[in-house]
Formats: C-alpha cells, structure tokens, sequence
C-alpha cells in the first residue's frame, strides 16, 4: 500500500484525556511529519496532526483516538 499525506483533527474534550491521546501519538510518532495543538480556555483542546503514511495507519490511529473518552476524531487524506 502506498504513502499518502493525512490530516487528523482531534478535539479532546476532557484533560483527563491528555496523556493517552499523547500515547497514541508517541507510537505513531515516526509518521508524524507536524503537529500543532491549541489549548481553549476550559473548552477543549484542538490538535492537528499532518502524517505520512498509509491508510491502513491513519485508520489505525483514527480508530484507537476514537475509542477514548471525551476525545473526537476526523482525517482527511490527499488523493
């Protein structure tokens, strides 16, 4: 399967939450080409991470940030 440039947007909504997101995103850190959090006054958290991978990885990630409490998940992958 083939590379492609992703983006992954993730509301964390909870800080609780904090510490596994930034887990997950150490284990996929090799495909991590940038990444940008934004902190909202006691809102949520907005973090935007650009990869370099394939689907089947962004789809692994997307699914494992998905199942974890408080935080929503959405990526888009160029053509």
């Amino acid at each position: 399967m083939e590379s492609r440039i992703s983006v992954l947007a993730i509301l964390v909504q909870d800080r609780d939450a904090t510490g596994p997101v930034n887990h997950l995103l150490h284990e996929y850190g090799d495909c991590i080409i940038g990444r940008m959090g934004i902190p909202h006054r006691n809102r949520c958290s907005i973090i935007t991470i650009v990869m370099d991978c394939t689907a089947d990885t962004v789809n692994a990630l997307s699914g494992k940030l998905g199942r974890l409490n408080k935080v929503q998940v959405r990526s888009m992958m160029a053509g």
